[in-house]
């Protein structure tokens, strides 16, 4: 069929073409930016999920339904290695410009603007762009302790959009890059802001882990945040996420061939896209038939061997890639420690710094006490394919 029209997707964080099954987390961010907007009290999101699954189109979608809402909203992705200051420094700054604009809010966005050229100062962020006359503001901000010094920023900034009836979300992806001691602040500063009735919200996303992480970095913090899971999509959701797109370009789909890419994918929403993608451009038309799935079935896996899954891989070390390997050797996951450890025919003690570069690089976690999994779907068959 025309590549033209192919309407699917499968780029990382591409919104599809439909947007299936995710009514219900949508549906709760909605409701709490709406509280946040109307001075009433509400809970923080961390989005859970593996690879692949669209937490990062779910946080986009998120963010497009609060700024029609009216919230100011602030993106950022969390990389390996950088700090939690630098990083979310030029979005307070915009924020505070932003809200210096509202009358009411004009004397503390200048004590915001204030204490953020202490922040800038004592943890060395270039200051460019900063406005001329404002003077910093003595005592706020500047102890060059990020858990003392950003839930300040944060008070300021959140009692400003207040005076100016705003609500400001900041949307942080991939937040199990983020240091314990940044996750612990940001942790601290959302929780002051909740305190003190402040309309702030964070809507988080990254692997399963971060779950731990954060209770481990604050024990309050199951408190503080929803935590939805956001895994593979129920066959009626996939089915609508691969047949709507179709059947809105006036092609078909024979019920058979909907149904094997769906047992195929395992419902996972970026395996749909590139499957789905892939057929349309491979059939005929005007219906898509079982014999076009089957026939794209090579071309797809060959499509996720050198792409999705070749990136991670990649990023292994010779070893790291021998510790992954005998963990799919074991089957599917969750996979105990002492298992992989008699496999490779080594200690679980001598096996630790690789078990935790891994963990580090996002490409496992640690599923529960003793057992680890693959942070990314169906990553043990493509390693078994690789013999």
């Amino acid at each position: 069929m025309d590549p033209f029209r192919n309407p699917f997707a499968p780029g990382a964080g591409s919104r599809p073409p439909e947007l299936a099954g995710r009514d219900a987390i949508l549906e709760m961010a909605k409701v709490s930016c709406g509280r946040a907007l109307n001075g009433r009290s509400s809970r923080s999101i961390m989005l859970l999920g593996l690879r692949g699954v669209g937490k990062t189109v779910l946080l986009n979608e998120i963010g497009r339904n609060a700024e029609g809402a009216g919230l100011l909203v602030s993106r950022v992705e969390a990389p390996e290695g950088e700090n939690l200051a630098r990083l979310i420094f030029p979005e307070m700054r915009r924020v505070l410009r932003s809200l210096s604009n509202v009358e009411a809010a004009k004397q503390l966005t200048k004590r915001g603007l204030g204490a953020l050229r202490n922040f800038a100062a004592v943890f060395r962020i270039e200051m460019g762009g900063i406005e001329f006359g404002v003077e910093p503001e003595a005592g706020l901000a500047e102890t060059g302790d990020i858990q003392y010094d950003l839930p300040e920023l944060f008070v300021i900034i959140g009692r400003a959009a207040q005076s100016a009836k705003r609500a400001w979300l900041l949307l942080i992806d991939e937040v199990q890059y983020l240091s314990e001691p940044d996750l612990a602040a940001l942790i601290v500063s959302l929780h002051r802001v909740a305190q003190e009735g402040l309309p702030i919200l964070m809507v988080g996303a990254g692997l399963p882990q971060i779950a731990r992480l954060a209770g481990e970095a604050k024990s309050y913090s199951e408190r503080l945040f929803q935590y939805p899971a956001v895994g593979a999509l129920d066959p009626e959701s996939a089915k609508k996420a691969i047949e709507k797109p179709i059947t809105d370009e006036g092609a078909t789909n024979a019920p058979d061939a909907l149904a094997a890419i769906v047992e195929q994918t395992k419902g996972y929403p970026f395996f749909l896209q590139e499957w789905a993608s892939v057929v349309w451009d491979n059939a005929q038309g005007p219906e898509i038939r079982i014999a076009d799935v089957n026939q794209s079935y090579a071309e797809t896996l060959r499509k996720l061997d050198e792409g999705f899954f070749k990136v991670r891989i990649d990023r292994l070390t010779k070893a790291e890639v021998q510790f992954v390997k005998a963990m799919a050797e074991l089957g599917d996951g969750p996979y105990p420690m002492a298992d992989i450890a008699k496999i490779m025919s080594r200690s679980q003690q001598s096996l630790g710094p690789a078990r935790a570069s891994i963990i580090s690089k996002g490409m496992i976690y640690s599923a529960d006490h003793g057992y680890l999994d693959f942070s990314v779907p169906l990553f043990a068959d493509f390693m078994r394919r690789q013999g």
